[in-house]
């Protein structure tokens, strides 16, 4: 919280909001322009998906231009628009409801299955965290914002005002436009909750903790089992409680016993044949896979292979303890990759 704005103690940041105050749009892009990315990182941990953040993080800032003109600077700016863009995803979670992944509609699949996605769910979507400093890639880890879309949104917002941006309870009061005692009662209630659903370990301290070469080695192991149709040496690389689960399928397997019948019957079975590149998503390694094979619409003659899945790795040790793989190409776009590969 005591993080400052770029600008906002110098002459020029000064000049900035006296001129957007007066209505130059020019001077309030220049305000807001730095904390852009951490404000849209903000709107994602709030909404759990990136295209609910796009929308309120364009919401909040036309809210703030809007009102820019009554800020008294009793706060810096950076707290303001906080302010503005927490009350914004608010209102978008309440009109919106929360975001689910696969295991929070139902119990696990014992063996492969075929279901259609439920067009009512509201998936949970991966955050492309290219832009994100390093230090910024734990508060957004896949399952710190899963574990939040089981809160309301009073809660939620308490959580990730004080424990990720270090507002104080007074000043997620005035945020929240309740009292302190409201909001360490929210912050009690939270912590519970999302201490139930998270690992005790973080993927920042396990990664941190992993040998960069081996790292590497598992990601690329997983990788080459996947092209080279070895279910075998995909499976070594597994956790024994090892999950996988396919947003917006809403089946999932739990155990490698699971895992290994649906790896043999479905990836390396029926779908085709893959080909991936290595990125990061929610702080974590994933890999962007693509699919040639019936699975995917194309003519005769079309080699290319399609982008099908986003996979997001969460490791335990130097094993892979789940597997998220967000199915579709719109998860490749909000991430810079390419759509398909020769």
């Amino acid at each position: 919280m005591d993080a400052v704005l770029a600008g906002d103690s110098t002459t020029a940041g000064h000049d900035d909001l006296a001129a957007a105050r007066g209505g130059d749009a020019p001077a309030f892009d220049r305000l807001v322009g730095p904390l852009r990315r951490e404000l849209h990182a903000h709107c994602y941990r709030m909404l759990g998906s990136v295209h609910d953040a796009d929308d309120a993080l364009q919401d909040a800032l036309l809210r703030a231009w809007r009102g820019i003109g009554r800020f008294q600077g009793r706060s810096t700016v950076r707290s303001w628009l906080y302010t503005v863009a927490t009350r914004t995803c608010l209102d978008l979670a309440q009109a919106r409801g929360r975001r689910a992944l696969p295991m929070d509609l139902g119990p696990s699949s014992p063996e492969p299955v075929v279901g259609d996605a439920p067009a009512e769910v509201a998936w949970l979507t991966p955050y492309p965290d290219t832009a994100l400093a390093v230090e910024e890639r734990e508060s957004v880890e896949l399952a710190f914002v899963a574990a939040l879309q089981h809160l309301p949104g009073n809660q939620r917002a308490a959580l990730l005002l004080f424990e990720v941006l270090g507002f104080s309870a007074a000043e997620i009061a005035t945020t929240m436009d309740t009292s302190t005692a409201s909001v360490n009662s929210a912050l009690q209630r939270a912590r519970k909750i999302v201490a139930e659903k998270v690992p005790p370990v973080s993927q920042a301290r396990t990664l941190a903790e992993v040998d960069d070469a081996r790292l590497r080695a598992v990601v690329a192991g997983y990788a080459a089992a996947l092209e080279e149709g070895d279910a075998d040496r995909l499976v070594s690389l597994l956790t024994e409680d090892v999950t996988w689960s396919m947003p917006p399928l809403p089946g999932w397997y739990a155990g490698l016993a699971a895992v290994d019948a649906f790896t043999r019957a479905v990836p390396l079975g029926d779908c085709g044949t893959w080909r991936t590149l290595a990125t990061t998503a929610n702080g974590q390694p994933a890999l962007a896979l693509y699919l040639r094979g019936p699975a995917v619409a194309q003519g005769p003659d079309d080699e290319a292979y399609r982008a099908w899945s986003l996979t997001v790795l969460t490791l335990r040790g130097d094993r892979i303890a789940e597997l998220t793989s967000f199915i579709g190409p719109e998860h490749f776009t909000t991430a810079g990759l390419p759509l398909a590969l020769d």
